[in-house]
């Protein structure tokens, strides 16, 4: 019986797609990884099928990308402006993109690496979800380039980054908390761990240690993102402290700060100021209208883009890092 490509790749312990970028040359792939893929094509006896080599050396102009939304988690509407970035200029480049959906998931991720992986995308952008991430070292081992969207992921560091500058965002947050006379700012924020939520983090202590204020760990509050506990979290704080403001880093949980203090007879901002991050629609036209910390989502999304196209073309350029600035829109809650 005939070998193919598939148990090649087995006996390499690489993917169908790298076997076929080594054999078609449609990609860069480190010279350790091609000598283990011809090594494995001698030991077996495998010869490409030179009309299927044809047709795979053609590039398919598909770019994946990964997301983690949650169902329950407004963050859809930031990485859905950020799929309308990416597209935007990959249309006019003739590309398609595939979006796929994480659901904040370690093993789902890798599930979709491992299917993008036997696609033949040109590339791959992602926002990645917590814990480690040194298995992409194996995953993806140079069949496509990667773009990191929002996040870092925790021990991989080969690819490029766009990124918002949630630090600085919420740094400057809290100095407008500051400048009005709050002096207990509690901070909400969704699991740490995740690079925005631990930078965003950074920027609040920053702004209090600048201002000789001691950072009090009781007022740091983490969850799960959803409306829930937002609410909950705002409950605690309220039996426990005497804030005078709230600093949400995530966007589902400021509608759950919000309702608990209007639940509590608090006035916002006279009693509680609030401010919260992504600006959304719905942050207009509550009462009173909502102070955000806006990001440049479709702007994120189209640098992206630009960088996966960059890449396509020159693999060996040296991996950026870009930041974007965020932006106070400031409205009636503080």
């Amino acid at each position: 019986m005939a070998v193919n490509m598939k148990e090649v790749a087995l006996k390499a312990n690489v993917s169908t797609a790298t076997v076929s970028h080594v054999i078609n040359e449609t990609r860069y792939v480190a010279e350790e990884t091609k000598q283990k893929v011809f090594q494995a094509m001698k030991e077996l006896n495998y010869r490409p099928n030179p009309v299927a080599r044809n047709l795979r050396s053609r590039k398919s102009n598909i770019i994946g990308l990964i997301i983690p939304v949650q169902s329950d988690d407004t963050s859809n509407f930031f990485f859905m402006s950020i799929a309308h970035g990416i597209g935007s200029v990959l249309k006019r480049y003739g590309y398609q993109l595939i979006v796929s959906n994480t659901n904040e998931e370690l093993n789902m991720e890798r599930e979709q690496i491992t299917m993008f992986n036997d696609q033949f995308i040109d590339g791959l952008i992602m926002a990645p979800t917590s814990q480690s991430h040194e298995f992409l070292h194996q995953e993806l081992n140079g069949d496509y380039p990667v773009v990191f969207i929002d996040r870092k992921p925790e021990g991989y560091d080969k690819g490029d980054f766009i990124l918002s500058d949630g630090k600085k965002g919420t740094y400057e947050a809290i100095k407008l908390l500051l400048s009005k006379g709050h002096k207990k700012i509690a901070f909400i924020t969704g699991p740490l761990g995740i690079s925005t939520s631990d930078e965003r983090l950074e920027g609040y202590k920053q702004a209090l240690l600048e201002q000789g204020m001691k950072v009090d760990d009781t007022l740091i509050k983490e969850a799960v993102p959803t409306l829930e506990n937002g609410y909950n979290l705002t409950k605690e704080l309220l039996s426990s402290s005497e804030i005078s403001a709230v600093l949400t880093a995530n966007n589902v949980m400021t509608m759950g700060v919000v309702k608990c203090l209007q639940d509590h007879k608090k006035v916002i901002p006279t009693d509680v100021a609030v401010i919260g991050f992504d600006d959304y629609e719905w942050a207009k036209i509550t009462t009173p209208s909502l102070t955000m910390i806006k990001q440049p989502s479709f702007e994120l999304g189209v640098k992206a883009a630009e960088a996966i196209l960059r890449r396509i073309e020159n693999p060996d350029a040296d991996f950026i890092e870009m930041r974007l600035q965020t932006e106070i829109i400031q409205r009636d809650s503080c």
